[in-house]
């Protein structure tokens, strides 16, 4: 079968694998589309990040060159022995997590905080940029009558933004600030709508992302090439939004985010960062602020699904772009490092 395999930064490979077997406990999918997400962008344009290089990732075993696409879903061709969560022809999303479970975080039931933490499609053991993968029953969600597969493409991008947002202080009547609307700074918007915050204000340099978190429900927009963003919103909120969501993983716009919450405002950073950011302290001490980081998602699929269904996270308002595996290179992880007017690009895998 055709799989994308990552070798090293801008290095990926699309070529023939071995089909994967089914196991004990284990369900195979046939993948009908698969994303691209930024931490894949990240992972091209300048990993290692999440890819084992030097050694076999804990869990998975696997070392790279692996398959990449952890954002994914398919239909169940074939089960293993024990498997009762799903069967042969049912729609399916994947929850790619891999998670030992048993360090102090799993025995808690943050599973995403595993020690070993690691991703299907990005720490090895297959993935969803390929025609077959084989994941463990855990993984595994059913997806819910009417729901297409694009939706389903997009559930576990979603799932990171409604995480975060239930992870943050935010309250009904909330003020919030979005900064970066890529993918998941968008799915934040959507997912703060859900939360009932009154107004959220998206921070970006591209018009194109701009006019579209406008059209998913932004309150403004806020250019910082053309102003000064934290004291654009100090004005239009008058003192500081409640929550700002650190979406971009550039060093400057976390001093920023910071900066543009009120008095005992809290900054959730979403973004996986390639390089460390420096902050002033005495911007939090001062005004009693907090800042949180959130890593992926736990315990939150089937919420998003049911929010698919009521109208939020819908794909042809995020589906920019669909392309073939083969091109997946060009059309995709070269396309989305060069136009900033493309939101989410889904892989076909056939």
């Amino acid at each position: 079968m055709k799989a994308a395999r990552w070798y090293n930064a801008r290095d990926i490979r699309v070529e023939e694998v071995e089909e994967p077997k089914v196991e004990k406990g284990k369900v195979k999918i046939k993948v009908e589309w698969a994303g691209i997400c930024g931490s894949d962008l990240h992972e091209y344009a300048a990993g290692p990040i999440f890819v084992p290089v030097k050694a076999p990732h804990p869990i998975s075993k696997d070392i790279a060159p692996i398959i990449m696409g952890h954002e994914f879903c398919g239909r169940v061709v074939e089960v293993g022995e024990g498997v009762t969560k799903v069967k042969v022809g049912d729609p399916v999303v994947i929850e790619p997590i891999l998670r030992c479970g048993t360090c102090p975080a799993c025995k808690k039931g943050k599973y995403n905080l595993c020690e070993n933490l690691g991703f299907h499609g990005l720490s090895g053991g297959g993935g969803g940029f390929s025609e077959y993968t084989v994941v463990d029953e855990y993984m595994v969600h059913k997806m819910p009558e009417g729901l297409s597969f694009e939706q389903g493409a997009l559930v576990e991008p979603a799932a990171v933004a409604l995480h975060a947002v239930r992870l943050s202080k935010i309250k009904p009547g909330d003020k919030a600030a979005v900064f970066g609307t890529g993918p998941i700074g968008l799915l934040v918007i959507e997912a703060l709508k859900a939360a009932g915050a009154a107004e959220i204000y998206a921070v970006e340099v591209s018009e194109e992302r701009l006019q579209k978190a406008k059209e998913l429900g932004a309150t403004a927009t806020i250019n910082p090439k053309e102003e000064d963003p934290v004291q654009k919103l100090i004005e239009l909120t008058d003192g500081g939004v409640d929550v700002a969501f650190e979406v971009t993983g550039v060093p400057a716009v976390l001093q920023q985010a910071i900066d543009s919450t009120t008095i005992e405002g809290e900054t959730v950073i979403v973004s996986i960062w390639e390089k460390e950011a420096g902050i002033q302290p005495n911007n939090l001490v001062l005004k009693e602020r907090t800042v949180k980081g959130i890593i992926a998602y736990r315990d939150i699929f089937p919420a998003v699904m049911e929010l698919m269904k009521r109208g939020y996270f819908q794909a042809e308002k995020l589906v920019t772009k669909r392309i073939q595996l083969d091109d997946i290179v060009t059309e995709g992880f070269e396309t989305l490092m060069k136009e900033k007017d493309q939101v989410k690009i889904l892989v076909k895998p056939e």
